[in-house]
């Protein structure tokens, strides 16, 4: 009976196994992607140099790539590459940040009175609309606001008191990166020839995932560089040229913004309008400009650029994006959720090229 019992049980394991891993390419592509997500997952704190330069590096390949095709070399191509990216990483360490950080710092200046103004403007509440809302329930509710905002500012004190002795590691950051990118670019076939003698042979079905995806994950991350900083500067010249406060501040969220889909557009649109509204009031001409303005603008990423950027790109679904940021920005934070979408197109890839049961010829489909 237990024998018995034994090879029912073995024959299922068999069915099951066999279900999702029904030939020896399948095996080597589940190995690939076990292996590759317990290191990165758990060597994240450690590499996560390393795997931003490697992310840096797959970004400016496409750019390498085209400088090749046009017969220039492949070392002066890397050179004149990398001399561009160092340009724009100066450009945004040494201009673009401290502008940013100096406006955000006169921003947390100025938020007593700007909230000082919205207490008062929440107090007319009760008078305009007694039979919706009593003035106790107000400053209650203003009471609790004032209580979370305190604790917010405290914590986020203590966290950049914390982080100072962060800063040496971040001045190492700033030079191994670079560093790494140049040779990262340079020495990519060695590297490449290096890595792939530790793959296993019988890859044919990782070498068709890796061909389908690579294409749809270089547009997207290239794509979403070039969305992020047309609408930045947009945004910055446009809010300038109006007289805005904390104008370039503002530009840099709305680049930034593109990063978290849905979500992103929704949270940049409260210091925008609200910058705008303490700074005129809702009866200036001024604010429905802004308010114009903004639209426009976030009218013509959704029409123009993002059709434009990733015309390749694969459609996901509104919910698949939406776990794909959850689940990947909670394992890497901020990494996590910019590549979320790259990473669920990987997903969907592996999904699609899977072998079925019933396939025939498994072994040699691909």
């Amino acid at each position: 009976m237990t024998t018995q019992t034994q090879i029912i049980d073995s024959r299922f394991l068999r069915k099951y196994v066999k279900r999702f891993l029904p030939n020896s390419q399948a095996v080597a592509l589940a190995i690939i992607l076990i292996v590759s997500f317990v290191l990165i997952y758990s060597l994240s704190d450690l590499l996560m140099p390393v795997f931003i330069s490697i992310v840096l590096a797959y970004l400016l390949e496409g750019l390498v790539a085209k400088a090749e095709s046009i017969k220039m070399p492949r070392l002066p191509a890397v050179c004149l590459v990398f001399s561009v990216f160092i340009a724009c990483f100066i450009f945004l360490l040494f201009y673009l940040i401290p502008i940013a950080s100096q406006q955000a710092i006169e921003l947390v200046q100025h938020l007593p009175e700007i909230i000082h103004s919205a207490e008062n403007e929440i107090m007319r509440l009760p008078e305009m609309y007694p039979q919706l809302i009593s003035e106790i329930k107000v400053r209650q509710m203003l009471y609790a606001v004032e209580k979370d905002l305190l604790t917010y500012v405290q914590n986020t004190l203590s966290r950049s008191a914390a982080s100072v002795m962060g800063l040496v590691s971040v001045m190492i950051y700033l030079f191994l990166v670079p560093m790494m990118v140049f040779f990262f670019l340079k020495d990519k076939q060695i590297l490449v020839s290096w890595f792939l003698q530790f793959m296993p042979k019988d890859r044919h079905l990782t070498v068709r995932v890796w061909e389908e995806v690579d294409v749809q994950i270089g547009n997207y991350i290239r794509g979403k560089f070039a969305e992020v900083f047309i609408l930045w500067a947009v945004s910055y010249v446009t809010y300038a040229a109006m007289g805005l406060n904390y104008a370039m501040l503002l530009a840099v969220l709305m680049g930034l913004q593109v990063i978290i889909p849905y979500v992103g557009a929704t949270l940049v649109t409260f210091p925008v309008l609200g910058v705008a509204y303490f700074q005129w009031g809702l009866g200036g001409d001024e604010f429905m400009y802004i308010v114009i303005a903004y639209s426009i603008i976030q009218m013509l990423d959704g029409v123009v650029l993002v059709p434009v950027l990733f015309s390749e790109a694969v459609n996901l679904h509104a919910i698949s994006i939406i776990v794909a940021i959850l689940f990947f920005g909670g394992l890497w934070g901020f990494w996590g959720v910019f590549l979320a979408i790259p990473l669920a197109t990987v997903v969907k890839a592996v999904l699609t090229a899977w072998p079925r049961i019933g396939d025939e010829n498994p072994n040699t489909s691909y």
